[in-house]
């Protein structure tokens, strides 16, 4: 009871409801729009994108070129205000791999910004699709959610959600159950929310290496929002709520079944820093109940708190590491998986050992419907687009909910993903994607013969 006392007072209190609020306010809350249903800080977020109009690709083109130079200058003469700087070392300082990427990154955007090179870098498709649909929408959440993490992570609500959601997560899915917060962000809002909520837990120990790995390839779902557009590109939104029942169940029944499997099964419980996770971190102790003891935990969380400046310090690292950091290797893992989507049939051949499948479930024009299935891999719209030419209304209907419940595109999420801590690399994220693609097909093809 000693232990208590100091965290229980008035302050700390009100430290630990008010910011968890307004974050509960701005990530978790549903606001019905004319555009269907998100949150406020997707809103805001597209104000600002609104706002800025064009302004915010020159400024992206900017930061992306600036990385590239700044990250080979750091490689090459390694500056001593770089190297005394644990925050700028962990930005610049990166491996060789990574120094690529942005370099790759930097002549993409350039060529894109500019207009000039090979139309399969710049094409509508493939380089201008990321410059000007995906990094404005980045750039914008990036500010915002970069922003207003803290109030999510730094205030005590995940521990006190975590407390009593671990019930359900661990037994389930064995996660912690604050990794459903993500998922709800995710959800309601945006994938991109998710996974830069799930690097943040990570970053900081509160998530281990399998667990980041498994909450980033499964929990980071696509939105309502984005859902009804897919199911609109296939003129079949009239069964919208059939479709994201089927999307839902799938998805469940996938983060049940495919992180027992390799590559998510091989991930060590082990933090960022290599420690073990303790097999008992999330017993309740005895005197305590499930709800007290969120409680306390939450109020411990809080009183950590100490001072506002640091909050916004933290957020402000959030919004410098996200943008600079991850920005570039979205422009050119991006492009690169869209190019590869669109000017070379590898995806075609990839889709091949499906046509057997489909047949088998029954799915009219299964070898049209082959092609759709891995290029979701490049980007979850593709698909949607392919099929959108598909006569038969159930092999439309099974490729955007497949589409929705592959979760991995290298154009968002897997770019985001490998540009993150998250401990995943672009070969496992494909053999993550396959795995989801085969747990979820016959049971979207099942919920396909029943509704249609």
């Amino acid at each position: 009871m000693n232990q208590q006392k100091p965290i229980h007072n008035l302050k700390t209190i009100l430290t630990f409801i008010i910011p968890s609020l307004i974050g509960l306010l701005l990530f978790i809350t549903p606001v019905t729009t004319d555009k269907g249903l998100t949150i406020p800080i997707a809103i805001v977020s597209k104000a600002l994108q609104s706002a800025m109009g064009g302004s915010i690709q020159l400024i992206v083109t900017g930061i992306v070129i600036f990385m590239a130079i700044i990250s080979v200058l750091a490689a090459i003469i390694r500056p001593a205000f770089i190297r005394k700087s644990h925050f700028l070392t962990a930005l610049l300082n990166v491996s060789g791999f990574w120094l690529l990427m942005r370099v790759v990154g930097a002549i993409f955007i350039t060529l894109t910004c500019f207009n000039i090179g090979p139309e399969m870098i710049i094409s509508e498709n493939t380089g201008s699709l990321v410059y000007n649909d995906l990094l404005p929408v980045l750039f914008s959440v990036f500010i915002f959610a970069g922003m207003l993490l803290p109030l999510l992570l730094n205030f005590g609500l995940l521990e006190f959600f975590g407390t009593m959601l671990t019930k359900i997560m661990r037994p389930i899915f064995n996660l912690p159950g604050r990794s459903a917060i993500d998922c709800i962000a995710s959800w309601l809002g945006d994938g991109s929310v998710g996974i830069l909520m799930t690097s943040q837990q990570y970053e900081t120990r509160f998530y281990t290496q399998r667990e980041a790995a498994v909450i980033g390839t499964t929990f980071s779902a696509v939105s309502i929002t984005f859902s009804l557009v897919v199911i609109s590109q296939v003129r079949l939104e009239h069964l919208f709520v059939p479709f994201y029942l089927t999307v839902c169940f799938a998805g469940i029944m996938a983060a049940i079944i495919v992180p027992k499997l390799p590559p998510l099964s091989w991930k060590k419980d082990h933090y960022i820093d290599n420690t073990p996770r303790h097999p008992d971190d999330e017993m309740i102790p005895q005197g305590h109940g499930v709800f007290s003891w969120g409680y306390h935990q939450a109020l411990s969380r809080a009183s950590q708190a100490t001072s506002v400046k640091k909050v916004f310090i933290d957020g402000l690292k959030n919004v410098i590491d996200m943008i600079f950091g991850i920005i570039p290797v979205v422009m050119a893992i991006g492009t690169m998986a869209l190019i590869l989507a669109e000017y070379t049939p590898i995806f075609n051949y990839l889709g091949m050992p499906f046509i057997p499948l489909l047949e088998l479930l029954q799915i009219p024009e299964a070898t049209a419907a082959s092609k759709t299935i891995v290029v979701g891999f490049a980007d979850m719209f593709i698909p949607s687009i392919l099929a959108s030419s598909i006569e038969s209304d159930l092999t439309r209907f099974v490729i955007a909910a497949l589409s929705v419940t592959q979760l991995i595109y290298m154009s968002e999420v897997g770019a985001l993903l490998i540009g993150s801590k998250i401990p995943v690399n672009f070969l496992e994220l494909f053999v993550i994607f396959i795995l989801r693609t085969v747990v979820t097909l016959p049971i979207i093809a099942l919920m396909g013969h029943l509704i249609l």
